[in-house]
Order: structure tokens, then C-alpha cells, then sequence
């Protein structure tokens, strides 16, 4: 049976306040982030901005995202936040650092099946579970895997995957001026982590032996910029 068919969805920027990120990404990326939302699940929001890049549809985005200090996550302890943002050492390399590109995640068609290929070679991506969040065109609905715990795993290099139900926020989002030239992955387990991305059919991302660290390199309307994770 060939792997099912995968696509970079979003890159994702965390940052220690959601005023934080704004500020980032207008230094950084010369662009202000559209809209967003909140996530009820975890406690978190975010802003977006869409990646143009390879030709995919719907396109793939920037999302900016924080935990939003007035919500109580639904998902009650001791269950974690996703991509790690629950983690005191990422909490205090935010506050260092600033904002930073810590995870991406990939598009699939059949999470389940997906979720199903990586576990048979010993990478537990943790359980598809459902998610949603109100947008002015309406409810935007999906499935992911999260792990109880939170973790991204393999630094971050490893994507969390999800599966999009009716709707994809890109497709409603104005061009940014944004393109994607490049994700690059470097990772100890650089084996691991190509052999995981193949199996779903993903080859968005390079991946290379070496110390854990993502980086993305994107045009900008002021030129080239590349954001990269602190270790």
C-alpha cells in the first residue's frame, strides 16, 4: 500500500505573550499577523499569516501562538498543552529569547492511519483527539495528535499531524507578502526522523545529522529572513 499523502500545514512561532509575538513578527518579518483565535482545549490563541511557497491547496501558514492568561483550559490537568507550551525550560527560553519557531506541523488525509504507520516503528505521536474554534466564517474543526504530555518530540523536528474537517483557515486569509523558501530539520536522530516523513509521503523538509534545531527561510516584503529555534 503506497503512504498516504502529506502536506507542510503550518509552521508555528511561540512566543511568552500573544503581544509578544505581534511585536516579533512585525521586527522580524516587516508584516503585521491577520487574525486569529483562541483554543478553548488548551488555553492558548494565536495569530496567522499565510505562507505562500510550493503549490498546495489550501496554502500553508505562520502561526503565532501563546497561552492566553485569562483562559483555563478545558483539557484539565493532568493532561498537558500542546507543543510543549505547558514546559518551564521552553516558558523560560521564550522569556530569554523571545518569540521562536519551535514546531511545524503536517497535513495528512488519514490521521488515524498516519498515527498508526509512525507507532509501528516506535514513535508515539500521542492520540487523535478533536478540536475546533469559532472564526467569523464560521466553525473551524480538526483532528491532531496530542500527547498527554504535551511533548513535540525529537525537539520539535518531528510534526504534529493533523486532519482538517470542511474548512482550512488559509484559504479565507489575504496574501502577506510571506513566502516559504525552505524548512530545514537537524537532528541527532536525523534517521529517525527522514524515515518517519517518508512513510507518510511528506518531503517538504530537509533533514540533517547534527545538533536538534529547525529553521525556516522565508522571503519577506523586506528581503530574505530565516527563523530559527534556540536550543
Amino acid at each position: 500500500m503506497s503512504p498516504p499523502a502529506a502536506a507542510l500545514d503550518h509552521l508555528v512561532v511561540a512566543a511568552a505573550t500573544l503581544a509578544d509575538g505581534v511585536a516579533w513578527c512585525e521586527q522580524t518579518l516587516g508584516v503585521t499577523p491577520g487574525p486569529g483565535g483562541a483554543h478553548p482545549l488548551f488555553g492558548t490563541h494565536n495569530r496567522l499569516l499565510r505562507l505562500d511557497g510550493p503549490e498546495q491547496d489550501p496554502p500553508a501558514y505562520l502561526e503565532i501562538i501563546a497561552i492566553d492568561p485569562a483562559a483555563t483550559p478545558t483539557r484539565a490537568a493532568p493532561l498537558k498543552r500542546w507543543f510543549d507550551l505547558d514546559d518551564t525550560a521552553l516558558q523560560h527560553n521564550l522569556l530569554a529569547n523571545g518569540p521562536q519557531l519551535i514546531h511545524w506541523v503536517a497535513r495528512v488525509p488519514d490521521l488515524s492511519a498516519a498515527l498508526a504507520a509512525w507507532s509501528e516503528f516506535g514513535l508515539e505521536r500521542g492520540p487523535a483527539i478533536a478540536a475546533s474554534r469559532p472564526t467569523p466564517t464560521g466553525l473551524l474543526q480538526w483532528r491532531l495528535s496530542v500527547r498527554d504530555d504535551g511533548q513535540r518530540l525529537l525537539d520539535g523536528c518531528l510534526p504534529t499531524l493533523i486532519e482538517w474537517g470542511e474548512q482550512h483557515p488559509a484559504r479565507t486569509m489575504p496574501p502577506s507578502g510571506l513566502r516559504l523558501n525552505a524548512l530545514c530539520l537537524r537532528h541527532p536522530q536525523a534517521e529517525v526522523l527522514q524515515r518517519a516523513l517518508t512513510t507518510i509521503g511528506l518531503n517538504t523538509a530537509r533533514v540533517q545529522a547534527g545538533a536538534a534545531s529547525l529553521r525556516a527561510d522565508i522571503h519577506t516584503p523586506r528581503g530574505e529572513a530565516t527563523l530559527h529555534s534556540h536550543p
